[in-house]
């Protein structure tokens, strides 16, 4: 026997079996072995090990539960049950999900929790190994370099303004003159315009008789 007490729970009926059974592995940190039907009577012994004192809490409770279902025929604790005992207990009759291979220890099963990572923390340490392989890769990337050979781009429009500025000023200048014409033309086409109807084409001319205007009587 690996486990340090041996729990039994003898019911009348697969209901109150599986009561006891399961107020008895909420109750304490228990392992269950699996149950034996006995011949005739209908009576059923639930089987557990673990420590001592939670075999003694985990039978008390079981008891407790089965006894609201059905009939409790007898509950018993070994302490330290001795290995010959393994044939009986895990005997051919024993039906459950464990074996003398499968149970373990208590202490061991808190070992084997304790030894498995927490999953937030395996998350964040995979997070931070992501990270620092990304940074990694980015520093392994060489600069962009301009090699010293290469020329730089010029605009040729840019050379040709600034290489000839009378270029550039003679355009400004037509338009200058250009425009001062256009302004005379319009100041010599307006004194020879009638300034009382303003229409091209009527013949008189500024400071000529109104009676000449051909827009007179409307005016």
């Amino acid at each position: 026997m690996v486990q340090n007490a041996l729990g039994l729970i003898e019911v009348v009926g697969l209901a109150a079996a599986l009561e006891a059974a399961d107020a008895a592995v909420k109750a304490a940190n228990i392992q269950l072995v699996g149950y034996e039907m006995a011949k005739g009577g209908g009576m059923i012994v639930v089987k557990m090990t673990g420590d001592v004192g939670a075999i003694k809490a985990a039978v008390a409770a079981g008891e407790v539960a089965a006894r609201s279902v059905n009939k409790v025929v007898s509950t018993h604790v070994i302490a330290r049950p001795h290995q010959e005992l393994s044939g009986m207990i895990f005997s051919k009759e024993n039906s459950g999900r464990a074996t003398s291979k499968t149970v373990k220890d208590p202490a061991e099963n808190r070992e084997e929790a304790s030894s498995e990572p927490d999953p937030e923390e395996k998350a964040a340490e995979e997070s931070v190994l992501s990270e620092t392989a990304v940074v990694a890769e980015a520093s392994e990337k060489p600069l962009l370099e301009i090699p010293s050979s290469q020329e730089p781009i010029v605009d040729e429009s840019t050379i040709d303004v600034t290489d000839n500025p009378t270029e550039l000023e003679s355009p400004l200048e037509t338009t200058t003159t250009t425009f001062s014409e256009i302004i005379q033309d319009a100041e010599t086409l307006r004194e020879e315009t009638c300034n009382l109807c303003g229409d091209p084409k009527c013949p008189r001319k500024k400071g000529e008789p109104r009676s000449q205007c051909i827009h007179h009587r409307k005016l």
